[in-house]
């Protein structure tokens, strides 16, 4: 299934053909601030497959909660996060759940960083939760 995404504007827009390998719903500092939002969500998928098919993005690095360095791809005029590329490992994409075109089925996501979320955030019960990073 090939997924596609952009950000606010329309300006940058990319398609995936990978399958992603879990959805992560991340609780940190750090995903919290790039969302504007209570957490991010996070697709890892196999970077081949990826392509951008409108405009060029820019990137921003920075250090993640768990210590990796973290290249985050946003569009240049309206500042949508649309993904990450994680410099340890170069062969997967991380797209942003909320730059996707269609609405992720969040009933299997990973919690990871639980011991940062929001005061009053439920987590279901029977998700896979993480305090941190998981291993």
């Amino acid at each position: 299934m090939t997924r596609t995404g952009g950000c606010q504007c329309g300006a940058v827009r990319y398609e995936c053909a990978g399958e992603p390998f879990a959805l992560f719903i991340c609780h940190c500092t750090e995903c919290r601030k790039q969302s504007a939002s209570a957490f991010g969500m996070s697709l890892p998928a196999p970077r081949e497959g990826f392509r951008i098919t409108k405009g060029e993005p820019k990137f921003w690095s920075r250090r993640g909660d768990s210590g990796l360095q973290i290249n985050g791809a946003f569009c240049p005029h309206c500042g949508s996060r649309l993904w990450d590329e994680p410099q340890d490992a170069p062969d997967i994409v991380v797209l942003k759940g909320g730059s996707l075109d269609q609405p992720i089925d969040m009933a299997k996501a990973i919690h990871i960083w639980t011991s940062r979320k929001l005061p009053g955030m439920i987590i279901p019960p029977d998700a896979a939760q993480f305090p941190e990073e998981p291993g």
